[in-house]
């Protein structure tokens, strides 16, 4: 593929990418609204914009099968037609039932997005642009992200949530359209050692049959019994999904609860993090190819990156609130600091061979989506309990986020651990 097409295909993925990742967020920018309209607890709000994740995890396993047997293509503009009459269902719904199901429809119908490219990129793209592909997908993610802020935030008083949503279904088509006119046709993947990644074939941690394929099974047995898979699993369960739930819900509430903003001010401080979020991916997707041919891979990134993102997270715990530190800022520092976890999700593809990929990726997809419903409703679900029990709302959000801060202390040492095991093994 030469560097034009390579250029369409990345931009019509990038594209569809871009409103999946923007009726992700929505739901932060949306919260005070939905709460005051719906009269939602904490515990709702989280389990609404969970929802969308729920259903993003339902279709991972199966999603990798079509990816590899069906392709990219195909699959992620039959599963956009979905998202189209979720969003319709969304802008109709009058209960936080009809929203709930909506929400989940979403979900299902952007599954696809990003792991329908990935599988593309490993497909089309050398091992050093899967990279830098991978950091600018998810650089247009966080465009979309930025643009479910603000932009959101203005539009609100003109069109309202419901016509936004009428909006973003006749997007999704556009989207669905830009797929099927530039992105290439499946072709089977030939069966080869080949082109599993150099780092994959030279870490003791990977298991030889199921990076050369182990074809004689179709189902995930071989993905989830593979050392390297089930090394980078608690990093995006826990590390990488974490982040991602504060990001995508919990980062308003805390600015709001114990920062002390304004709904104006913490939608302006989720601009900022997503403004920072996209210039950080972007520049991970100029430096990756050079750290790799530097011998900074992946497992070194994360092992030396993440004591400094708990450091913050941790910070962010104690330091926040009228008199400490701007939670904005702190947020920011946050999030920024927690990208390299999200390196392991091409790397875990690059482990696998191309008749793997797509399966490879929406498994650990699935696992990161778990990850990340399960912490965005379990935070919802502490603050209430522990407001129950005469905690403060701040003692609340800080209690409930304490405990996250203390599962990824854990899951970073399992992650260690399999480092250290893996270096003496190979020594």
């Amino acid at each position: 593929m030469n560097n034009k097409q390579a250029i369409a295909v990345f931009v019509a993925f990038a594209l569809a990418y871009f409103f999946s990742a923007l009726i992700r967020a929505i739901t932060a920018t949306l919260s005070p609204v939905l709460t005051l309209e719906l009269d939602l607890q904490a515990r709702d709000l989280g389990l609404l914009a969970g929802g969308y994740f729920l259903g993003f995890a339902v279709m991972q396993l199966t999603l990798g099968r079509w990816l590899d047997r069906i392709g990219p293509k195909k699959v992620n503009v039959w599963l956009l037609a979905l998202a189209v009459v979720g969003c319709v269902i969304f802008s109709m719904a009058q209960s936080f039932v009809g929203l709930l199901a909506a929400r989940v429809l979403i979900g299902v119908g952007v599954s696809a997005c990003l792991m329908a490219a990935l599988t593309g990129f490993r497909h089309w793209f050398s091992p050093e642009h899967q990279l830098r592909a991978n950091s600018w997908m998810l650089m247009s993610g966080s465009m979309g992200m930025l643009a479910s802020t603000l932009p959101v935030q203005w539009l609100m008083p003109i069109l309202g949530w419901r016509a936004l949503f009428v909006l973003l279904a006749v997007m999704f088509v556009i989207a669905m359209l830009v797929l099927a006119w530039q992105v290439p046709q499946h072709q089977a993947a030939a069966k080869t050692k080949e082109d599993v990644s150099p780092e994959g074939r030279g870490d003791a941690h990977l298991s030889n049959a199921a990076s050369i394929g182990a074809a004689s099974s179709s189902g995930y047995g071989e993905v989830f019994r593979h050392h390297y898979f089930r090394r980078m699993a608690w990093v995006g369960l826990v590390n990488y999904g974490g982040m991602l739930s504060i990001q995508t819900l919990w980062s308003v509430p805390w600015m709001m609860k114990v920062g002390g903003y304004s709904a104006a001010e913490a939608s302006a401080g989720l601009f900022a993090i997503n403004l920072a979020m996209l210039c950080t991916f972007w520049a991970w997707g100029w430096v990756t190819p050079k750290l790799a041919n530097s011998g900074w891979n992946v497992n070194r990134l994360i092992t030396w990156g993440t004591p400094l993102n708990l450091l913050l997270l941790i910070l962010l715990i104690l330091a926040s609130g009228p008199g400490g530190l701007p939670a904005g800022l702190l947020l920011i520092a946050y999030c920024v600091s927690s990208t390299a976890a999200s390196l392991a999700q091409p790397a875990v593809g690059q482990a696998f061979s191309k008749e793997w990929v797509g399966r490879a990726l929406s498994a650990y997809n699935l696992v990161i989506f778990i990850g990340v419903f399960a912490l965005q409703w379990g935070i919802g679900l502490m603050v209430d309990a522990l407001k129950s029990l005469g905690w403060t709302e701040v003692a609340a959000f800080q209690g409930a986020l304490g405990a996250y801060a203390m599962l990824s202390v854990l899951a970073y040492i399992h992650f260690v651990w399999g480092y250290a095991w893996g270096l003496k093994a190979s020594t």
